[in-house]
C-alpha cells in the first residue's frame, strides 16, 4: 500500500478528504481542503483562504493525480475560505455541503462559519443552493447518511455549543430541521457515519485519534474506543490520524485520513514542517463487535468502479 497516499503538489496541505465515484469520468475523485502550508502570513491565515483541491484515480485508488481546484463556488467577492466538503449522490445530482468562512482570518475563532449547499451534475459545474440555517453560526464538518425511514440526517460540529456533534434532518437534501446534540462527551470535530459488518459506525476527530461509536438505529450511539491514535511505521504516518472519511465496499472498509507528519515536540507551529500534511489510507476490521484499524497492515487498495456500490461515509446511492 502506497504511503503517503497523496500530497498536494501546490501547497502541500491536503486535509479533510472525501472520496466520491465520478460517474461521468468513471474514476474516483478525492476532494479535500487545500490548506496553504507554504503560504506566508500571520497566525493561522494559512488554514484560511483555501480552495477545494481535487485528485483523481483511475486504478481503484492505488495512485492519484492532482487535477486542480473546484471553481464557481464563490457567493460574494474576495478571497474566501472553503473547508471540509461532504458530497453525496442522489436523484441524478451530486450534493455538496461545505464549510464556509468569509475572507482569510488570522485567528481560529471569532468569526462565523456556515455550511453552504451546492448541486452539480458532474462534480465540475456547481450551483449554489442555500446557506443552511442550523443550530448556530459556528458550524462546520457536515456528514450525511440516509436513515432507515428514507429521510437524510446530517451530523456536524457546532463550535458555539462546546464543539459537540449536532444533527439535522431533511426529506430531500434541501430543507433541514435541527434535531439537536448527539455526542457531548468532549470537544471534537469531523463526524463520519457509515455501515459495516451489520452495524452503523461514527468516527470523530478527537485530536488524539478517531473516537469510535456504534449504533443499530443511527439514533443511539455507544462508545467503542479509539483508532489511529498511535503513530504508524509507514512514511508520513507516524502521527495521529485526523479528520477521516470511510468507503465501504462489500466486505471491505477503508479509512482515509490526514496526518501532520512533521509535528514533533519542539517544532514551532508556524514552521512548514508543522503545517504540511499527507493523506493516508488504512483498512478497517470488526472483531467481536469492535471496530479496529492496524495502520501498519499490508493490503492492496482496490476500490470498485461500480456506480451501484455503497459509497460509505454518507449513505450515497
Amino acid at each position: 500500500m502506497k504511503a503517503p497516499l497523496f500530497r498536494d503538489p501546490v501547497y502541500d496541505g491536503a486535509a479533510d478528504p472525501v472520496l466520491i465515484w465520478n460517474r461521468e469520468a468513471r474514476e474516483w475523485w478525492m476532494i479535500y481542503t487545500n490548506r496553504r502550508a507554504t503560504a506566508p502570513g500571520r497566525g493561522v491565515a494559512w488554514v484560511h483562504g483555501t480552495d477545494l483541491g481535487v485528485a483523481s484515480s483511475s486504478d481503484g485508488g492505488q495512485s492519484w493525480v492532482y487535477r486542480g481546484t473546484l471553481s464557481g463556488l464563490d457567493i460574494e467577492w474576495g478571497r474566501n475560505t472553503f473547508w471540509a466538503p461532504e458530497i453525496v449522490w442522489h436523484d441524478g445530482l451530486y450534493h455538496m455541503y461545505v464549510s464556509y468562512i468569509r475572507g482569510i482570518p488570522e485567528e481560529w475563532a471569532g468569526h462565523p462559519r456556515y455550511l453552504l449547499h451546492y448541486t452539480s451534475p458532474d462534480l465540475l459545474q456547481w450551483t449554489f443552493r442555500s446557506q443552511l440555517e442550523l443550530s448556530s453560526d459556528r458550524v462546520i464538518d457536515a456528514c450525511i447518511y440516509r436513515m432507515p425511514d428514507g429521510r437524510f440526517r446530517m451530523w456536524y460540529k457546532d463550535e458555539a455549543h462546546h464543539s459537540h456533534t449536532y444533527a439535522a434532518d431533511s426529506p430531500d437534501l434541501f430543507q433541514w430541521q435541527v434535531v439537536g446534540p448527539v455526542l457531548t462527551h468532549r470537544a471534537h470535530e469531523g463526524p463520519n457515519v457509515f455501515r459495516f459488518k451489520g452495524w452503523y459506525w461514527m468516527v470523530i476527530d478527537e485530536w488524539r485519534g478517531q473516537g469510535v461509536y456504534r449504533s443499530d438505529d443511527l439514533e443511539n450511539w455507544e462508545r467503542g474506543g479509539l483508532i489511529l491514535g498511535e503513530g504508524g511505521t509507514r512514511e508520513d504516518d507516524g502521527t495521529m490520524g485526523l479528520h477521516a472519511d470511510v468507503v465501504v465496499q462489500d466486505e471491505e472498509a477503508y479509512i482515509f485520513y490526514f496526518t501532520h507528519p512533521g509535528r514533533q515536540d519542539g517544532t514551532p507551529e508556524e514552521a512548514y514542517d508543522s503545517r504540511r500534511s499527507s493523506i493516508q489510507a488504512a483498512r478497517l476490521h470488526v472483531k467481536d463487535g469492535v471496530l479496529t484499524c492496524d495502520r501498519n497492515e499490508e493490503f492492496v487498495l482496490n476500490l470498485s468502479d461500480e456506480t451501484g456500490l455503497e459509497e460509505a461515509a454518507a449513505g450515497r446511492e
